[in-house]
């Protein structure tokens, strides 16, 4: 399904009759049942009053509760519930009048005969019509009101969604064109091959991201454009690696995007003499593990507000939308003296994220002099 077309589901004609049912039925099994248990024409004669009638109640559903009940106009409900009751006597006072001068047995004809007894049974029979009538009305509007909250919710994440996602486009954009211009700066020869590389790209962008969730092959496929284009630029130690299978496994599209594009942001925006950045994908035992290790040579503070730049904060609000109250953010800093446990501490603080939160995911900002890492997981999804 194109995300896209997100639509409204409303409810259909024959879900709002099921409502409806037990005021259409009840009348005549009744006295069917009761008083002709063994005259089937009875049954046929009484559910087709009833059938004539039903319309006539929708409309007083319809008109008076939903119209006046509701909205607490308590006088007007009054007065449309009394002018149904007579208009009702008087629908059924000329029905029974016709069904009189039909061929009927004698107690048929006794059922009919408008006399006091028929009219209490008939007044007690709309009173309680009337009543199912309430009812079934502030049922179906309380199903309703609860399906538009449901729908008002989902407008609300979807809107919100486009625009987390809306806003990693242009980011992505902005840095590729910024690598073009630069390029172009310098007459490199390199510069129409990332036209084409960008090219690419953007048919991701346009054809293949349209939808809710794809394939994880696609989305590596993405990222290996991208790191080749910024291999181009730059003049550093660049590793990407995939372990496992991506078959048949889907995500979300630029899940990892922001958090590649800012190891590589400040991996090569320092004077580190050997830059390098490092990224690994492991999929296995039902998650994804996304590692990208950069160098760097800010001091610690500087790190941390890295943490919240425009780029990454998106990310986490669209990892927030997408896997609600199940992720933890641990910021471990480390000074020059506990790089060397940088690696050891990463591995301890992945295996704890893991104990705790096995089926969700979990992201893992670990600080230190030399390097910044940052390491998501994922469930992933079978297609």
């Amino acid at each position: 399904m194109e995300y896209d077309n997100d639509r409204k589901r409303m409810r259909g004609p024959r879900a709002v009759s099921l409502f409806w049912l037990p005021l259409l039925l009840i009348y005549p099994l009744v006295n069917s049942v009761t008083l002709f248990p063994r005259d089937a024409r009875m049954w046929i004669i009484l559910f087709n009053i009833n059938l004539a009638l039903w319309p006539v109640y929708m409309l007083y559903a319809r008109e008076a509760v939903w119209g006046h009940l509701i909205a607490r106009r308590f006088g007007m409900f009054g007065l449309l519930s009394v002018g149904l009751f007579v208009l009702i006597h008087g629908l059924v006072l000329g029905v029974y009048a016709l069904l009189s001068l039909a061929p009927l047995k004698e107690v048929e004809k006794a059922f009919f005969m408008y006399s006091t007894p028929t009219f209490v049974r008939e007044s007690i029979w709309i009173l309680i019509n009337m009543f199912l009538s309430v009812v079934i009305a502030l049922a179906l509007r309380f199903v309703e009101d609860k399906e538009s909250v449901t729908q008002a919710q989902e407008e609300s994440f979807f809107f919100k969604l486009r625009y987390l996602r809306s806003q990693l486009n242009p980011h992505f954009l902005f840095n590729t064109l910024n690598s073009i211009y630069s390029l172009s700066l310098q007459k490199s020869d390199k510069a129409p091959e990332v036209v084409v590389r960008l090219a690419d790209l953007m048919r991701y962008l346009i054809y293949e991201c349209n939808e809710e969730k794809i394939p994880l092959e696609k989305e590596i496929a993405f990222i290996q454009n991208y790191i080749a284009l910024e291999q181009i630029r730059h003049k550093a130690d660049i590793r990407f690696s995939v372990e496992g299978d991506p078959k048949d496994v889907m995500i979300e599209p630029f899940i990892f995007l922001a958090f590649i594009e800012n190891g590589f942001k400040h991996a090569m925006d320092n004077d580190y003499a050997e830059p390098f950045i490092y990224i690994t994908l492991k999929i296995g035992q039902g998650r994804i593990v996304l590692n990208v290790i950069n160098s760097t040579e800010a001091d610690i503070e500087s790190q941390a507000k890295r943490i919240n730049g425009k780029g990454i904060t998106n990310s986490k609000s669209l990892l927030d939308l997408l896997y609600p109250g199940s992720y933890e953010l641990d910021i471990i800093q480390t000074d020059k003296e506990a790089s060397r446990q940088s690696a050891l501490r990463l591995q301890h603080a992945k295996e704890r994220l893991e104990t705790l939160y096995p089926d969700a995911y979990h992201l893992d900002i670990m600080l230190n002099k030399n390097a910044f890492t940052v390491s998501l997981i994922l469930k992933s999804k079978v297609a």
